[in-house]
């Protein structure tokens, strides 16, 4: 399904307010890139404090193993909030993944040494040892767990969303798709599902779907906006929180939810310690503060499990 280009032409104003609000540039490895930050920053952004008032738990730091008193963790700067974005003086990381870990920090007592990261490169990088940890938005597969281990903190998911006069108005089977211009995320649960499905449309006879595949969540929404792609797919919060705040797009709906969790390499001794933090979290009302400030009490989780089985629909 295309738009017509003179209806196209109306949503170009509205889509750079997307665009600019959730402009996804990372530093494609360790440190920092002073486009990058000037790119990745959104006038969304919630500053509220909910972390610095967090305590010690003792017992739960008593599960670190010894001499881990500083934690290297790599962070995939998304631009879209509730993910992380770049603060105004173009250093400062904020959203929620960056909330829980410096709250997991300091239920721990130990500092965190933060390296800007893409997506894709952090889930190799954990087994080297460059990362001890990773965060972004990383959705529990049994795919992933064959190689990483995870201490989940949300429920969060897959979803769909479209421009406002698309006919589409919920998408329940991926046959929907067939023939259109699918944009997400490269190295993304969404671009392994929309490829491991294209064959539900030839198998019935129909034109496959096109995956289009971006490093840049900026370049996600301007495909979109351009008319390259009919449909986003993307993270449930990350889709909610950018057509409650533009004009222009529509959610569609959830497709499929999956656990999201901190990243370790395989058999980390660092699991149990970040569980037993989480669960303190949610004891203590943290947690909730924390899902507030970036609206997604919908994401909450009763307790953190390690590396729990993929959930399935």
């Amino acid at each position: 399904m295309r738009t017509p280009t003179r209806a196209r032409n109306k949503l170009i104003a509205p889509f750079a307010l997307i665009t600019a609000a959730t402009l996804f540039l990372t530093a494609c490895g360790s440190g920092t890139d002073d486009s990058v930050n000037a790119s990745a920053q959104s006038d969304e952004i919630p500053t509220t404090d909910v972390v610095s008032a967090v305590k010690k738990d003792e017992a739960a730091a008593g599960l670190l193993p010894s001499g881990a008193s500083s934690l290297t963790i790599a962070v995939s700067v998304s631009g879209q909030p509730p993910g992380t974005s770049i603060l105004d003086d173009g250093k400062t990381l904020a959203g929620q993944d960056v909330d829980f870990a410096n709250a997991v920090a300091k239920v721990l007592g130990f500092g965190l040494r933060t390296e800007q990261a893409s997506f894709e490169a952090i889930l190799p990088a954990l087994d080297s040892g460059k990362y001890d940890l990773g965060v972004g938005n990383f959705g529990v597969t049994d795919e992933r767990r064959r190689t990483i281990d995870f201490v989940t903190y949300i429920n969060d998911g897959q979803g769909f969303a479209t421009r406002k006069d698309s006919k589409l108005s919920k998408v329940t089977d991926l046959k929907q798709l067939c023939g259109l211009n699918i944009a997400t995320g490269a190295g993304t649960t969404f671009e392994a599902t929309l490829e491991d499905n294209k064959h539900l449309c030839t198998d019935t006879g129909e034109k496959a779907y096109k995956v289009q595949t971006y490093n840049e969540q900026g370049a996600v929404w301007s495909s979109l906006q351009q008319g390259r792609s009919d449909i986003v797919m993307s993270t449930i919060n990350g889709l909610r929180y950018a057509v409650a705040h533009q004009e222009g797009v529509k959610f569609l709906n959830e497709f499929h939810r999956l656990d999201v969790g901190f990243a370790f390499k395989k058999g980390s001794e660092l699991a149990p310690a970040f569980q037993a933090a989480v669960n303190s979290l949610i004891a203590d009302g943290t947690y909730d503060s924390i899902l507030k400030k970036w609206g997604t009490t919908g994401s909450a989780i009763a307790k953190s499990r390690i590396s729990p089985p993929e959930l399935k629909d």
